[in-house]
């Protein structure tokens, strides 16, 4: 390929590839909480290998149930013997056969009874089911974590946002205390204080930084999202507030999990194993048949002049009448492998309760938490404000207003975790109530 043809692909190939690594991401305006689950649910690995498995189990079922399908099969050969057999009959030697053969063979088998046939055809759907709530499973597994993630993320971006805040507010205050100085109303204390709690101020801004950008890596790892690509996500703290909002009085109710969905298919698959396990008791039988073209002579070229052929169809019926006790073991394996199946779901049914106890305990504590620290903010935002002019006007001291500042801030990022918290809270109650599915 010469160096303009190849550089004319790369101008064509380029931004095809370029466009695909665009459309495969989300804009700055996309990236809400819907929509990132919604992108890890279409992107992420685990889901993705989960949808895999529900193929693999579909051709798998087609595979086992081809047993009931007829069976044809094909076979030829061709032989030629250096030195015939040679029997002694009546004390006359006789030469048994010819120097060429060759035949061809056509046979037929059609299960009329197999157990292993017969354990896919009956249990084929639950298998389909099984595969399936392993893919919601995982769906859910996802929604949640892709969900905690991404408050985790919202709490390190207010707390950035807080500091920004702050900074501002400090440099102004900075630029009050030098002149105030520099005019001799003060000393030098209340500008060094300002610009030590700067200083302070601009550092936890840039450890939350560099906390966002591993969160965000994070959080691009759980949906599936490009290492390469910037994730800029969307979020109304509005909207947030009104949807902390849950219903306390519920209670839990363990057939409602996908856990106990998933039990009661692995329990029907393993009555559906007990039963194939007593049918081994039982005898196979396959209709079977055969026809076979003989061709023999001495002479090479002739072989194939003329065919001796021979066919048969048969009723072939097994019955295993001793095999050391392994039928009756495996029968009973299976219904201690059922009663175990069981116990699963008494344990099922103790966990969610005590999940459920647990996740709407957290979240009655995070909500009173959120509350009282949304009050706090409210008082600290009034107090800042009352002290910081009655500190311009000679009133208060600098350290009061330092005292108040930090207050601020304190109530700030408390009530942004606490809202976040909240939310994640939510999601815990959510998912041990089952109402999260897929």
């Amino acid at each position: 390929m010469s160096s303009k043809l190849l550089y004319a692909v790369l101008l064509i190939v380029n931004p095809l590839l370029s466009f695909s690594q665009q459309a495969d991401t989300l804009s700055r305006q996309e990236a809400t909480l819907g929509n990132i689950i919604k992108y890890a649910l279409q992107h992420q690995p685990v889901i993705q290998q989960s949808l895999i498995d529900e193929q693999i189990t579909e051709t798998t079922i087609r595979n086992k149930l081809s047993a009931w399908y007829p069976q044809l099969n094909f076979n030829y050969s061709l032989q030629h013997n250096f030195e015939v057999q040679t029997s002694v009959i009546g004390g006359n030697p006789v030469r048994l056969g010819v120097s060429n053969t060759s035949a061809a063979q056509f046979t037929f088998t059609q299960n009329l009874f197999n157990r292993d046939a017969l354990l896919a055809k009956r249990s084929q759907d639950d298998v389909r089911t099984q595969a399936r709530q392993n893919t919601g499973n995982n769906k859910i597994n996802v929604t949640v974590n892709v969900s905690k993630a991404f408050y985790d993320v919202l709490a390190t971006l207010q707390q950035i946002r807080v500091s920004d805040e702050n900074i501002a507010r400090l440099e102004n205050s900075l630029r009050i205390a030098t002149s105030q100085y520099q005019a001799g109303i003060t000393d030098k204390t209340d500008y060094k204080r300002a610009t030590i709690t700067l200083n302070n101020t601009k550092a936890l801004k840039a450890s939350n930084e560099a906390q966002l950008k591993a969160k965000t890596e994070y959080l691009k790892a759980l949906i599936g999202y490009p290492d390469s690509a910037a994730l800029y996500i969307v979020y109304d703290s509005l909207q947030m507030e009104r949807e902390m909002n849950l219903d306390t009085l519920q209670s839990a109710d363990y057939t409602q999990r996908i856990e106990y969905r998933l039990l009661q298919t692995q329990k029907r698959l393993l009555e559906a194993n007990l039963r194939y396990e007593k049918w081994s008791y039982l005898p196979s039988v396959s209709a079977n048949g055969a026809y076979n073209l003989n061709f023999q002579n001495n002479e090479f070229t002739k072989l194939y002049n003329t065919n001796y052929p021979n066919s048969f169809a048969a009723l072939t019926l097994s019955f295993p009448i001793f095999q050391g006790g392994k039928r009756k073991a495996n029968i009973e394996q299976a219904q201690w492998q059922l009663k175990r199946t069981d116990w699963d779901l008494v344990n099922l049914r103790a966990n969610v309760n005590a999940q459920y106890a647990q996740a709407i305990a957290s979240y009655k504590s995070s909500f009173a938490n959120y509350r009282a620290l949304k009050e706090n903010l409210e008082l600290a935002r009034e107090v800042y404000g009352i002290i910081d002019l009655q500190y311009k006007s000679g009133v208060k001291t600098y350290l009061e207003v330092m005292t108040a500042e930090s207050d601020l801030r304190t109530s700030q990022i408390n009530y942004y975790n606490a809202l976040y918290q909240v939310l994640a809270s939510k999601i815990d109650v959510q998912k041990a109530l089952g109402q999260i599915n897929y």
